[in-house]
Parts: structure tokens; C-alpha cells; sequence
């Protein structure tokens, strides 16, 4: 199994006239990893995964392996609110050549913990791809309660979870409970540092595609126990925050347009374009760093 620490980013798909804008989503990850970003989360969420088809799936994913690789990790999501939709689309990753796969919380259904238990058996299950659980109850309503967790985390195709909740406490004692051979990896842009200081793994993050570089500075020296970065980090927490103004992936989306990295800002519908306000508290933010 490849290395699946450090950071992931969690990638956009760009769109011109409503179809999948491959030109630019090469420059994306062209950008990404002149920056040094190697890892990558293919049809996630900030992908804007319920409405992509499976063919424009495959044609991402194999854009992706094209720009950064062998060397490089990829990661499909193949979550969804439907077990057997899940089983198979990890099934379809793995045939794809996926080094792994995403899955979220069943959003929606509300399901039990022996619901979601069996959920997640069921795609662990259905083939040998290794497996990172997905927990943003945010988005989900319904989060993976910690024991669960730590119980499947002895699945030996189990081999990690993105915790996005934010919780640091929660965090810490999945570290704790599940092992050192067991991925907590922060899906939090705002704490993800501060869980690495407490032996997380890394991050599956969205303002990584605005800030490759030092994302990856930031991490690599809060895994090493500096101090400083909090510091360091401060200094952008206000473009962060605007990065999250509006639901994600709206505003990463404009970031990249006026960095002249995609072409367009646009989404699919539900999804709508950054809001005039938005986009002008966006836009200062950047021009403060000096990224546009």
C-alpha cells in the first residue's frame, strides 16, 4: 500500500458549458505538483461527486494518473447513501487502478450504528482496495461514533479515516485507540495542523489547492513538533475562512479562476456560482498575500 500521510488535495472539477473541463483540471494538477503535492482525492465531495457519471469519473481519474504518475497516490470517493452503489463503485476503483478509496457517512438515511457498521463492512468487504472512512457530520448529519471506528480499524482493509469534524479531543483519541498503523487524517483546514502536532497523519484538504506549497511546510513541520507554524498559519486564517463563506466548493472554485489556474468558476446545479459578496471579501484576501 502506498504511503497515505501527509497531504491530500481533495480536487475540484472544473466545468466550461456544463462539461468537464479536462484542459484545466490538467493544469490543476500540473500546478499542485510543481508545488510538491503528490496525493490527491479524485470524486470527492469538493469534486462535487453526486453529480458526476461514472465515465467523467474515469476520464478525471485517468487525466490525474497521466499528470502526476505511478509514484503518485490517488484516492477515489465511492461513498454514497446506498450500500450497494458503494460496493460497487469501489469495485469499479479498484479495477480503475485506485490506490484507495473515500467513503463518507451515508448522508440522508440516519442510519443506526449497526447500519453504518454494516455499511462499511460491506465495502471493506468487496475487495482488497484499502479503505479511509469518511467523517464530516457537517455535511452528513449523521457522524461514525468513535467506538465504531476503533472497531473497524482492526478490518485489515481499514486503514484509516478522514476525520473532519474539527474535534481535536475526538482526534486525539483515535490516534490513541486505533494504533499507529492506523491513518487519522484530518478533513479540517482549520485544525488540521493542530491535530498533526497530535499525531495525525496529514490532511485531505481544500485550501491546499491555493496553497500547495506551504500546506505542505505546514504539515511536514507540525508532524515534527514545530510550534511556529500556528504562527506561520494565523497569517492566512482569514483567506481560509473565506474559503469556507459559502459552501465548499464554491469559493476555492473563484480562488482558482482569478488565479487564472481553471477557466471558469462555474458549478453543477444544486451548486451555484460565489456570490457577489463573496467573491469581493475572496478576492481581498488574495490580494492581501499577494496570490493574485
Amino acid at each position: 500500500m502506498k504511503s497515505f500521510d501527509g497531504v491530500f488535495t481533495a480536487l475540484i472539477t472544473p466545468f466550461e458549458h456544463g462539461e468537464v473541463d479536462l484542459d484545466s483540471f490538467r493544469r490543476l494538477v500540473r500546478h499542485q505538483v510543481n508545488a510538491g503535492t503528490q496525493k490527491f482525492v479524485i470524486n470527492g465531495t469538493t469534486a462535487e461527486s453526486p453529480t458526476l457519471t461514472w465515465s467523467e469519473v474515469v476520464r478525471i481519474f485517468e487525466a490525474a494518473r497521466d499528470e502526476v504518475g505511478d509514484e503518485g497516490v490517488l484516492i477515489v470517493g465511492t461513498g454514497s447513501n446506498n450500500t450497494k452503489n458503494t460496493v460497487e463503485a469501489t469495485l469499479r476503483a479498484r479495477d480503475l487502478g485506485a490506490d484507495g478509496a473515500l467513503v463518507v457517512c451515508p448522508y440522508y438515511n440516519k442510519p443506526t450504528v449497526e447500519g453504518l457498521r454494516q455499511h462499511f463492512l460491506a465495502a471493506a468487504n468487496s475487495s482488497d482496495l484499502p479503505i479511509v472512512l469518511y467523517n464530516v457530520p457537517g455535511r452528513t448529519i449523521t457522524k461514525i461514533p468513535s467506538q465504531l471506528i476503533v472497531e473497524l480499524s482492526s478490518h485489515k482493509n481499514i486503514v484509516g479515516v478522514k476525520e473532519a469534524s474539527g474535534n481535536i479531543a475526538r482526534g486525539e483519541g483515535l490516534i490513541k485507540a486505533c494504533g499507529k498503523d492506523f491513518i487519522v487524517t484530518s478533513g479540517d483546514d482549520g485544525t488540521c495542523f493542530e491535530l498533526a502536532s497530535k499525531g495525525g497523519s496529514g490532511v485531505i484538504s481544500v485550501m491546499s489547492h491555493i496553497l500547495p506549497s506551504e500546506t505542505v511546510e505546514w504539515m511536514q513541520r507540525s508532524r515534527e513538533g514545530d510550534p511556529s507554524v500556528t504562527g506561520d498559519f494565523e497569517a492566512y486564517r482569514s483567506l481560509v475562512e473565506a474559503l469556507y463563506c459559502e459552501p465548499n466548493p464554491i469559493p476555492v472554485k473563484m480562488a482558482l479562476y482569478l488565479m487564472n489556474i481553471i477557466k471558469t468558476p462555474d458549478l453543477r446545479l444544486p451548486m451555484v456560482q460565489m456570490s457577489a459578496e463573496g467573491t469581493s471579501l475572496l478576492k481581498q484576501n488574495m490580494q492581501q498575500l499577494e496570490l493574485i
